[in-house]
């Protein structure tokens, strides 16, 4: 049950800063050296831009302050001492608290720490927050005292289970690889989940102390620990890495790229070059789009390594690649509140209307997203990019905090009717709340950058900040409800400086005025730019109108979402708590839809009202205990009439299946299951689509009894047809069926397979059945089995 604070109130803002506080505290952070990348750079470095460092911004009150508070409050709630169990109990000292739960009691343990590293450094760089440094440099101390104690860099807290089933340190996983034993699939590395990828959270982790906390020991740890890995990877030739580098390891060859530019030492730039994942990297290389089925955050974080490869050596090939994966994952792979994937895969492009379920936009895939996003906005200011960075920001990642709680969502679902699915504060620890965590702790990141002329406003969130090309400003902003912001200047050189506000795409009619005079100047590259010596008290405004709109998916014009300015609007279809209605929203009528909506007086919010149907539509994001739908059916009424015959058929066919069966197990259904006595090890119910069903992990198995007759000649199993990389044996009274595999080759619905019953069943009164899959592979999932006598 998660451990909620209701009253610790979301709308708790600070006093307004003054501008004494924020320039004492911006010039402490510059002294510090409180830069993140790529603030910091080499001399190879191409590009014309830089964000303004982070301690330099401060915000002031809105939704996104709201959201800082939330998370710096749960970031206070956890022990560091808990998250440090698993580095201090394997290097052989005695923890000074139990470990946490969730994936911290798994395998993958330690991802969490570097995370928390991260939003510590990052909270404190944007907050001048004492506490969240101290925080840190507590824990860089422990992990130093835990390396020291092992003598050889050696720093970790995941661990690996054995071929007996024990536990044990994760050092036996390099053990065995520096020996040429490797053991790879997507997600495990020698009996550990993702141990590489563990160690990028952590060296992400350090790398960020040292940058924004000014913490030299941070940067030691990380040196000491690349000097073990360095010595495991110098041990395997190309073909052994490449083996390696099948299971996901986040962004490793990003980390080694900084600790090059940290250290200025050419050995860890040349391991970053050799940990390229061919697999993955050379067709995006050769501009081609080959995603479908690829785990997106998997990958994610590599572009980021070829990125800032590119920045440091100037390698056009991976900046080109770079550039190639962000164009083609948002043009093709993107859905409309910013984030990507189905069940944390790609899918084919051009087919987000196929995939509209309650698995969709695993945030950490949009959170790196917004980090290559970064990387190719410093390459050239192209406003496009940040169209994309508000959308993704305002839809996805403010929508993935609870506002109450800080909680934080894995997935944001998409499908109609679903609500979201909320972590527990000390029981979970996924992957997206380690990114939630940092996400949460920096959004003064991206508002201001700057070049030798001036500085680009591209995100209009409420803030300060301090020295962006020699100017002090305070950005006030009603976005994203109202189209308004105002930037007031306090403070400014002599010298011309050239102010370029971005102008949004959806902005119709901009209008900018200087201390309340018209400027008559045109958008040039989605910027509105003027130059000039700014006074104290100069103050420019820009407004621009936000009217209704609809935007279909790419690949089907009869899905839309309605959006308004930034954010992308749903139908609420009630409280989360209860059930839903199962009453779908539709847009029935023609291209005048959108007049039927009618404003909310004082809200956000419209009313459709078309005399059948009548609902509301208001901000995704702020849907955080409600069931929405933000995809909907826009037909005419010749063409839903239609598309609800489709559907009646659709239901006869599986009553009559249903009715005909002379047994049938809902797999996915508890009371069914129990019905016909399921067993399963590693085994798990599911739903997919709506539709219950169970899967199988590796060395793991389910079996359950179905009623026998006479006539049974066919064994019916369903399957989501799109399913990839599933090996499995089917068996029926212990005898072999079938040995399938699922390819992703057998359309994008669910399809029915037959598999003959033998003959040697005849005259028993039960059939078991038994589905196993192969070593390292899942079997499913199955949405239904059925015994039929014909097919």
């Amino acid at each position: 049950m998660t451990e909620a604070h209701p009253s610790e109130s979301t709308c708790n803002h600070t006093p307004s800063l003054s501008r004494r506080r924020f320039l004492a505290w911006s010039s402490l952070a510059v002294a510090a050296g409180f830069l993140r990348f790529p603030a910091q750079a080499s001399a190879a470095q191409p590009g014309s831009v830089r964000a303004v460092p982070l301690a330099q911004v401060r915000l002031t009150p809105s939704l996104f302050l709201d959201a800082l508070h939330t998370n710096r409050r749960y970031l206070m709630r956890l022990q560091p001492d808990r998250l440090l169990h698993n580095f201090v109990l394997y290097a052989g000292l005695d923890p000074k608290a139990p470990a946490y739960g969730g994936w911290e009691a798994d395998t993958i343990a330690g991802h969490t720490l570097g995370h928390y590293l991260s939003a510590l450094a990052l909270m404190h760089a944007q907050t001048g927050d004492a506490q969240c440094r101290t925080r840190a440099g507590y824990l860089v101390g422990e992990l130093a005292r835990c390396q020291a104690h092992a003598g050889d860099g050696y720093v970790a807290g995941f661990t690996r289970k054995n071929a007996a089933g024990q536990i044990e340190s994760g050092r036996a996983v390099f053990d065995e690889l520096k020996r040429g034993k490797i053991d790879p699939a997507p997600f495990y590395l020698n009996g550990s989940w993702a141990p590489l990828y563990t160690w990028h959270k952590l060296f992400a982790g350090l790398l960020d102390v040292h940058a924004h906390c000014d913490n030299a020991q941070a940067l030691q740890v990380a040196v000491s620990l690349a000097g073990y890995l360095q010595g495991i990877f110098s041990a395997l030739d190309e073909a052994q890495l490449q083996k390696v580098l099948s299971c996901e390891f986040g962004g490793l060859n990003e980390s080694f790229v900084e600790l090059h530019v940290r250290t200025n030492d050419a050995q860890w730039l040349a391991l970053a070059q050799r940990l390229h994942h061919h697999a993955v990297l050379d067709p995006l290389v050769a501009q081609r789009d080959e995603l479908a089925h690829q785990h997106s955050n998997t990958n994610i974080p590599k572009l980021i390594g070829l990125a800032r490869e590119y920045e440091v050596t100037g390698d056009a090939a991976s900046g080109a690649a770079a550039r190639f994966f962000w164009h083609t994952v948002t043009d093709h792979h993107t859905y409309v509140i910013g984030g990507n994937g189905d069940r944390e895969y790609f899918q084919q492009p051009d087919s987000i209307s196929k995939f509209l379920t309650e698995q969709t936009c695993e945030h950490c895939a949009s959170y790196n997203m917004l980090k290559l996003t970064r990387h190719l906005y410093q390459w050239g200011p192209q406003a496009e990019l940040f169209d994309y960075y508000e959308r993704t920001l305002l839809n996805h990642v403010m929508a993935q905090q609870h506002p109450r709680t800080g909680m934080f969502t894995y997935m944001t679902p998409l499908l109609a009717g679903e609500a979201r699915g909320w972590s527990s504060p000390f029981d979970d620890f996924w992957c997206c709340v380690g990114s939630g965590m940092e996400a949460h702790a920096q959004f003064g990141d991206s508002i201001y950058w700057q070049d030798g002329q001036g500085v680009y406003v591209n995100l209009y969130v409420p803030s300060m900040v301090h020295d962006a090309a020699g100017l002090d400003m305070t950005l006030h902003s009603a976005l994203p409800e109202q189209g308004s912001a105002s930037l007031r200047i306090d403070a400014a050189p002599a010298e011309q400086r050239t102010l370029a506000l971005r102008v949004p795409g959806w902005a119709q009619q901009p209008r900018l005025q200087l201390n309340g005079q018209p400027v008559d100047t045109a958008a040039s590259d989605g910027y509105l730019r003027i130059t000039r010596v700014w006074q104290r008290g100069d103050t420019l405004s820009l407004a621009f109108d936000m009217p209704l709109r609809l935007e279909a998916t790419s690949d089907d014009p009869a899905w839309v979402s309605v959006l308004r300015g930034p954010l992308v609007l749903a139908v609420d279809l009630g409280d989360a708590a209860k059930p839903w209605s199962g009453k779908t929203p539709a847009l029935i009528g023609g291209q005048d839809i959108l007049q039927r909506l009618q404003p909310v007086p004082g809200k956000t919010a419209f009313v459709y009202n078309d005399g059948v149907q009548q609902w509301q539509l208001s901000p995704f994001y702020a849907q955080f205990d409600r069931r929405s739908a933000v995809y909907l059916e826009h037909r005419d009424a010749a063409a839903w009439q239609q598309r609800q015959t489709e559907l009646a058929a659709v239901a006869a066919a599986q009553h009559a299946l249903d009715t005909r069966a002379l047994d049938r197990i809902a797999l996915g259904d508890e009371a069914s299951e129990k019905a016909h006595a399921l067993q399963g090890g590693n085994s798990n119910p599911l739903s997919y689509r709506r539709r219950p069903g169970r899967d199988v992990r590796t060395g793991g198995f389910m079996a359950f009894t179905l009623r026998n007759t006479a006539q049974a000649r066919i064994l019916r199993l369903r399957y989501w047809g799109d399913e990839t990389r599933r090996r499995f044996r089917l068996l029926a009274d212990g005898e072999l069926i079938a040995n399938e595999r699922l390819d992703g080759n057998r359309g994008l619905e669910f399809v029915d397979v037959d598999y003959a019953l033998p003959a040697t069943i005849a005259g028993r009164d039960t059939l078991q059945i038994r589905i196993e899959p192969e070593t390292g592979y899942s079997a499913g999932p199955a949405f239904g089995c059925w015994v039929l006598a014909s097919a």
